[in-house]
């Protein structure tokens, strides 16, 4: 493996909870709405230091999706998601964006959430439909 290059952010930012690697800025966030099967989950239209794994189809509570699992590229954690392709209309605005999950980042004060016991029983956009 060749040298790493690290991004360095200035400003708010996101960072991997595991080894404080910096992955997004507050200002790309483009929804805090979403949840996957672990909790919160938020939409970011760019994000920096993460390597995109395979592509896969999955089912989500929004329809079915064309998603690549992102990895942070310092420790290998896997923190979220890149939507490659969404299949259904209305939900193209997701396309080449980033879901980073709120439980395996810090945010920008430091906090980590942790796993809630109802985060597992609830439904989530990640989860099968």
């Amino acid at each position: 493996m060749g040298r790493l290059y690290v991004t360095q952010l200035d400003g708010k930012i996101y960072s991997c909870k595991h080894c404080q690697t910096h992955l997004a800025l507050c200002e790309d966030i483009v929804s805090k709405s979403f949840h996957c099967k672990h909790g919160k989950a938020y939409l970011f239209s760019k994000v920096v230091n993460v390597f995109v794994g395979p592509k896969e189809e999955r089912m989500m509570i929004t329809g079915m999706h064309t998603v690549a699992d992102i990895f942070c590229i310092c420790c290998g954690s896997i923190v979220g998601w890149k939507y490659e392709a969404a299949h259904e209309r209305s939900q193209k605005y997701k396309e080449g964006k980033f879901i980073l999950e709120r439980f395996k980042v810090s945010g920008p004060d430091g906090t980590n959430y942790w796993i809630s016991p109802e985060a597992q029983i609830t439904g989530s956009d990640a989860d099968d439909a």
